[in-house]
This record gives C-alpha cells, sequence and structure tokens, in this order.
C-alpha cells in the first residue's frame, strides 16, 4: 500500500457538479482529493482486504445469529427491550439488507485490523462506487495514470444487486415493484452528503427495476390504521432509510416500524446488533485471537483491564469518530480526545491499532464495502488525525 502523486484532472469540479457530487468540498475544505492514489498490489486487494472482509461479514451474522436468543447480548448493546422481539423477528423473517463497510487498519505489516462495522447508514458509497470509478477510467484515457492500473470495485454492480434481491419480498403476485409498490428513499432534510448519497441509492434501485420515491424523515406521516404515509398519503409499503435506527426508534412514527401494519425497512431491523461498537466485543469473544479483530471489551468490566495500555475508547453508538477517545504513552499528553454528543449509552474499550501515516501527517483508513453479502469493493479516506471524521478526505485507489 503507498500514497503516491497524480496529477489531477483539470476539470473535476466540473465533473463532480455534473454527476451531482455536489458535496465534493465541504466548509470550504476538500473532501475529495485526487492529486494524490493509493496504490496497492493485486495480492494486497484479493488477499489482505477481500477475503479478509467476506469472512469478518460471515463472522458478523454469526455474532446476529446467536443474540437474536441471548438477551445478554442484545441488552449489552443498549437496544430498546421492547425492541428486542422485532430484531428477532427480522432476522428470522430473512429481511434483506443491501450493504455495509467495514474500516479496516490496515498498510502497517500485518494482517488488516477491524476497527468498526458500519452496517447500518454506511456513506461515502457514492464516492468509492461510482467517482472513484469514474476517476480511474478518465485518468486512464488521459495517461495521468498507467494504462493498466485497475480497481478492486464492484461496489456498484452488488448495490444493483442487492437491492433486486428485495423484489421478491413483495410476493409472488407482485411481480417486479414497477406497478403496484414503491420503494420511498428518506433521509434528512438539509444534508447535502445524505441527500447525494440517498440519489445515487436510488439510482441503483432503478437500475434493479425497482419503482421509487424520496421523502425526508421529517415528512413522514401516520395515517389512521397505523401505517406510515409520503406527503401525498400514499402508504411507505417499504422504507430506504439513511437515518440511524437508534434515532429512528424514537421518531414519532418508530413504533408503527413494527407490527402489522409495518412496512419493510432497509436496512432492517436485525442491523441494530452490527451497527454498534459492541459488536466488537462479541466478536472478540466468539472469535477470540481472530488475526483481523483486535482485543476488545465493555468499558467498566473486568475485562477491559486486560485489553492493553494502548486503547480506544468508543461510544456505543457513534459516528465520524465523535466522542472516540485514545489513550497511549504515545500521544501528547498521553490522550486525544474528540468531542461529540454520543456516550450516554456506554462505552467499549478496543486495543489501539495506529493507522498506516503517509507523507507525514495522512492518517489513512481503508473502507471495505459489502453489498449483496460479497466483498466487492474499498475506498480510501484519510485525515491529519489518528481519528477518522466527517471532513476526512476521501482518496481514489488503484491496483498496480
Amino acid at each position: 500500500m503507498r500514497r503516491i502523486a497524480v496529477p489531477p484532472r483539470h476539470d473535476w469540479t466540473a465533473t463532480a457538479e455534473r454527476h451531482g457530487f455536489t458535496f465534493h468540498t465541504m466548509y470550504g475544505a476538500p473532501y475529495w482529493v485526487e492529486d494524490a492514489a493509493y496504490a496497492f498490489t493485486l495480492r494486497e486487494i484479493e488477499a489482505d482486504l477481500e477475503a479478509p472482509s467476506a469472512e469478518l461479514w460471515a463472522m458478523c451474522l454469526e455474532v446476529v445469529r446467536r443474540a437474536v436468543t441471548d438477551d445478554e447480548i442484545l441488552a449489552s448493546l443498549a437496544i430498546p427491550r421492547d425492541w428486542w422481539d422485532a430484531v428477532a423477528w427480522s432476522w428470522r423473517r430473512r429481511d434483506r439488507d443491501v450493504y455495509a463497510r467495514f474500516d479496516l487498519a490496515y498498510g502497517t505489516g500485518g494482517p488488516a485490523k477491524l476497527l468498526e462495522c458500519n452496517a447500518d447508514t454506511p456513506t461515502s458509497v457514492y464516492e468509492a462506487a461510482f467517482f472513484q470509478w469514474l476517476w480511474l477510467e478518465e485518468a486512464r484515457s488521459r495517461g495521468l495514470i498507467p494504462a493498466d492500473a485497475d480497481q478492486f470495485n464492484t461496489v456498484q454492480e452488488a448495490l444493483i444487486d442487492g437491492f433486486a434481491s428485495l423484489q421478491p419480498l413483495w410476493g409472488p403476485c407482485a411481480g417486479p415493484l414497477l406497478n403496484r409498490h414503491t420503494l420511498h428513499f428518506a433521509s434528512v432534510r438539509d444534508n447535502d452528503e445524505d441527500h447525494g448519497t440517498i440519489l445515487y441509492l436510488r439510482d441503483c434501485a432503478h437500475q434493479a427495476g425497482l419503482r421509487t420515491a424520496v421523502i425526508a424523515i421529517e415528512d413522514i406521516g401516520v395515517d389512521a390504521t397505523g401505517r406510515l404515509t409520503d406527503l401525498e398519503d400514499r402508504p411507505i409499503l417499504a422504507l430506504f432509510k439513511l437515518y440511524p435506527w437508534e434515532w429512528l426508534v424514537e421518531e414519532p412514527f418508530g413504533v408503527h416500524l413494527r407490527g402489522p401494519h409495518a412496512p419493510m425497512v432497509v436496512e432492517p431491523a436485525w442491523k441494530m446488533v452490527l451497527s454498534n461498537k459492541g459488536l466488537l466485543v462479541w466478536l472478540w469473544r466468539m472469535f477470540p485471537g481472530h488475526p483481523n479483530l483486535l482485543p476488545a471489551a465493555f468499558a467498566g468490566t473486568p475485562d477491559a483491564a486486560t485489553v492493553g495500555p494502548r486503547v480506544a475508547v468508543k461510544p456505543l453508538l457513534s459516528r465520524e469518530g465523535a466522542n472516540v477517545r485514545l489513550l497511549s504513552p504515545d500521544l501528547p499528553g498521553g490522550v486525544l480526545d474528540e468531542d461529540g454528543p454520543y456516550g450516554a449509552e456506554g462505552f467499549v474499550v478496543q486495543e489501539l491499532h495506529p493507522l498506516p501515516v503517509f507523507d507525514g501527517r495522512h492518517h489513512a483508513v481503508v473502507g471495505s464495502w459489502i453489498a449483496a453479502g460479497r466483498a466487492c469493493g474499498i475506498g480510501v479516506r484519510e485525515d491529519d488525525g489518528p481519528v477518522t471524521k466527517n471532513l476526512s478526505r476521501f482518496v481514489p485507489h488503484m491496483i498496480l
């Protein structure tokens, strides 16, 4: 794994705007970066990232399989008690999921290490699946990178397959969703990144043959029968939400996401088990010593003291590095704290595995994508500090 300088396309900003990538720059700082790229060998991709990601996903599903019959796991993850049955039924019904992303520390020697699993509302998918592939094609054709450069990226194809797998769930008489059913895509109203992600995923659903609509989370209503409705008072029979489950259940309409009139929800309720840093603890308990895992324990338990002197303390429920605390004698003052609103549900302690640092300042994390149940591509994000955050930069990759 190397970070190499690459001439940027002279028109990349216009290209981004033309393709709806409106959040390529956020708050005056670059989010998309293409004056560099991360280069991998084919062996690194296949043996160190793709195969371990597939194995990690299988292990995650084993945790869910155990959790739906083990109240200890559900309680430890701070899943509300009145949602335990919904989580279990979602799994037993085999409710389909579409995608997830592992964040991996890789590039310092040794196997990739799982830092966390983003299984409920993973973003950066448009950048990984579409825009970095467009960069690869144009950079090759313009002679900016070697003509034989490749990329580990079948994310878009896998997303389309994932959405196509939803069609049979409407029953044998429904057929394709073109006529009778609509998949509503929902995100918060005033977030350019989330809205852009929703529009991209909606396009993938169209390519899978689905009929779709877009609605803001704030505009979802409930009719007299307890069915969710859109702004035209149409029932929402299927909902793709780029909105965390732990927030969703607290919405006024949240109670109607379970029960006889509940819509099909993507990602499904069983993803509550995976969209939680407590997953790291249960993976370590169930697969101790696995080469792609780091020791982890719930904070405040006797096991936490065994994790080691260098640790990352993470809230059970948090995003984009918020409220993460790093403890290490290698850090100035021995500690690094990130601000944020999370932590009320508790914390986990995970052995600290520093990210590789390139050119003295670029801390890089590999996002490994799972879609339609298979490992299908990666994206690399980097930050000037050791914690990957909301505005951490996205840098394309290639195989050389």
